[in-house]
């Protein structure tokens, strides 16, 4: 009972576990306020302002290469230069991570459900439900990509209208607008298919690799597994997909091409 409670909270932004921590550093906080407070003496060339703790950096690493965006994000911006398309258009993927990566070195062309009013150097930016599919656009480009986006369609978390197939929806308009023989990076959570309203979906790999071979040729997966760590291009055998790569709750990137 209490792991769900737990749950509830900070599914809402409370960490109770979190908070508990914190209370345990505010000794030493306040000791290292007591130390500068003394050495900063009368000097007023830095008074002090608001109090803004940060109570368990000086714990923590130095930064995080892990977890399923670290690694998809640079993963696939790394795929994209290789291959080096003519146009790539990105649906939904993280503008401060993956996004951020491909524009360093290209344009790239961004669709979301969202507005995004920012002005960048190499990113164009687009407002749309890609559920729906402008006739426009089909076969225009060669490249695309969506990195932990699609398990969101149709869930009404970022303003979408609620449609249970909207996953499926969204991948049959991505092939649409691929041409013969695009690219298509996509991740998606996997492990035992469930919904996690209103999250996300996960899927199976089993489920994946019966509907995706439907209209791509899948040409590699990489995982991230439950612990975060990143497996580049694995072999792809009967075991890995029934057991989803030993994976509750981890992060599949393919690489496919369109049929």
């Amino acid at each position: 009972m209490f792991r769900r409670i737990e749950e509830i909270l900070q599914s809402i932004g409370l960490d109770i576990v979190k908070v508990l921590k914190n209370l345990t550093d505010l000794p030493y906080y306040f000791r290292k306020y007591k130390t500068l407070k003394a050495q900063k003496g009368k000097d007023n060339l830095f008074p002090f302002g608001k109090w803004y703790p940060r109570l368990r950096e000086w714990k923590e690493q130095g930064g995080v290469a892990s977890g399923h965006y670290f690694h998809q994000d640079l993963f696939v911006a790394q795929q994209i230069c290789k291959h080096n398309p003519k146009r790539h258009i990105d649906i939904g993927s993280l503008v401060d991570g993956f996004v951020a990566h491909v524009a360093a070195y290209r344009e790239i062309e961004v669709w979301d459900i969202r507005a995004i009013d920012s002005k960048v150097h190499n990113m164009r930016f687009y407002q749309a439900d890609l559920m729906q599919l402008p006739k426009e656009l089909i076969a225009s480009t060669d490249s695309i990509s969506s990195l932990h986006a699609i398990e969101h369609f149709g869930l009404g978390r970022y303003g979408d209208p609620i449609d249970y197939d909207g996953y499926k929806k969204a991948i049959e308009n991505i092939h649409a607008i691929l041409q013969d023989k695009g690219r298509f990076y996509f991740s998606v959570p996997i492990g035992p298919q469930r919904i996690e309203y209103n999250a996300h979906r996960v899927f199976s790999l089993s489920y994946l690799f019966e509907y995706l071979s439907i209209y791509f040729e899948i040409e590699h997966l990489s995982i991230v597994d439950d612990k975060g760590d990143f497996h580049k291009q694995v072999q792809i055998t009967d075991e890995v997909i029934a057991n989803n790569y030993g994976c509750h709750y981890g992060c599949g990137i393919f690489e496919l091409i369109k049929k």
